[in-house]
């Protein structure tokens, strides 16, 4: 291995999944088995939904709508009836489909909110409300905030500038009317107190997973036959994410040039996600690389979850050298896949990698280059990070997150 790498394979940790608490008045405690949670009464949950509408995304989901789409799936497991709702455009609600609508837009019902913030509660006929974004406002339940990072607020010149400062305001103002708030890793309490101003001692920590598909390799012939559809032979370094200044993509690209040409000959580099904000230059240079026939395949329409799936089982090595994760799903998926794992060693990254994956600064193209490298020549490395990142990825289903976050919930009624 180059030197200046460090593996740092270590065994993940054993034992129960916890629900954990930054504080102590916050639920904590071990995932109760999921018997344990049918033989409680059954919880009406009301579940935001907007970020998996297809008219309000596109078609695309990122890290949230995975994150909603995972929790309407295994919440049902663990003795929670589920009620999806999301938030209507002013204009009217015949778009929605993946939820009913609520009884009032989020900017109406934000702006009665804080004009009468004592008196105005929006009546929801559920035990609790799980709001899967940043679109919180107070209701006659206990509302629980899934606030997956503060990128807005802390790395404002990353964003979408349109609005910024009033949008930061209104995510600042929204996050201190939940009753309680999900952090999807340890790494991101300290910001959500900063930057939101949310108490401490209201918010958990529960992870995000994986669906047990993942651990179970698809038909070869159907791997095959995807790769041919979008031009790509196995063993390529794969990327998956929205294209926007946080993932790095730029640095990503300038490492995977710098390796040997042979290398390239041998190994595409795979980029699927569609365009962010602020991804203009970032699209240029891979067009530009594409052209020059460098090998760089930008997959940007690719919805399909089970080709998706295929995808990441014919790549050789998953690369996602991202700048901040408030927790970072393709690493657990790839961890699931089988495919080796390359990432930072910054903000969330290390606490879900665990030591399974090859951790490099993000700022260092030639250490991405290096780790990128490593992975492709190194049969050895390769093994031991692909065992450890399936034990790892063995920790952190979506069936455990359900049930614990089943268990945030109970603890607040």
């Amino acid at each position: 291995m180059p030197s200046g790498l460090e593996a740092a394979m270590i065994e993940p940790p054993a034992g129960a999944v916890w629900a954990e608490a930054a504080g102590d008045d916050a639920a904590s405690g071990p995932v109760a088995p999921a018997r344990a949670q049918h033989a409680a009464r059954v919880l009406r949950v009301g579940i935001g939904t907007t970020m998996i509408e297809p008219a309000l995304t596109g078609g695309h989901l990122d890290g949230i709508g995975v994150y909603t789409k995972a929790l309407l799936r295994h919440l049902p497991q663990v003795g929670c009836e589920l009620a999806p709702y999301s938030w209507p455009r002013l204009r009217g609600h015949a778009e929605l489909v993946a939820g009913q609508a609520l009884p009032q837009s989020f900017e109406r019902a934000s702006l009665l909110d804080l004009v009468t913030p004592d008196a105005h509660r929006v009546h929801m006929p559920v035990d609790v409300f799980h709001v899967t974004d940043y679109r919180v406002v107070r209701m006659d339940c206990p509302v629980v905030a899934g606030l997956h990072d503060a990128l807005p607020i802390k790395h404002p010149e990353w964003c979408n500038p349109r609005l910024r400062n009033l949008k930061n305001w209104m995510q600042r103002k929204a996050a201190q009317k939940a009753d309680h708030v999900i952090a999807l890793s340890h790494y991101a309490i300290d910001e959500l107190v900063e930057c939101f101003g949310v108490d401490e001692r209201r918010i958990s920590v529960v992870p995000c997973g994986v669906d047990d598909e993942w651990f179970e390799a698809p038909a070869a012939q159907a791997v095959a036959a995807t790769l041919r559809a979008h031009g790509l032979r196995p063993g390529y370094f794969l990327f998956v994410g929205t294209l926007q200044p946080r993932k790095n993509v730029g640095r990503l690209l300038d490492a995977y040039l710098a390796l040997p040409a042979a290398v390239r000959a041998e190994r595409q580099l795979v980029i699927v996600g569609h365009a962010g904000a602020r991804s203009e230059e970032v699209v240029r240079r891979i067009a530009a690389a594409a052209r020059d026939g460098a090998g760089v395949v930008w997959l940007n329409h690719l919805t399909d979850d089970v080709q998706l799936r295929h995808v990441y089982a014919g790549a050789g090595v998953f690369t996602f050298p991202s700048l901040y994760e408030g927790f970072g799903i393709p690493v657990v998926e790839a961890f699931a896949s089988g495919v080796p794992v390359v990432t930072s060693n910054t903000t969330s990254l290390p606490e879900v990698a665990a030591g399974a994956a090859l951790e490099v600064d993000p700022l260092d193209s030639g250490a991405i280059a290096d780790a990128m490298l490593a992975l492709a020549r190194e049969p050895a490395l390769r093994a031991r990070c692909v065992a450890a990142g399936r034990a790892r990825a063995a920790q952190l289903t979506w069936n455990a997150t359900a049930g614990m976050m089943a268990a945030v919930y109970r603890s607040l009624l």
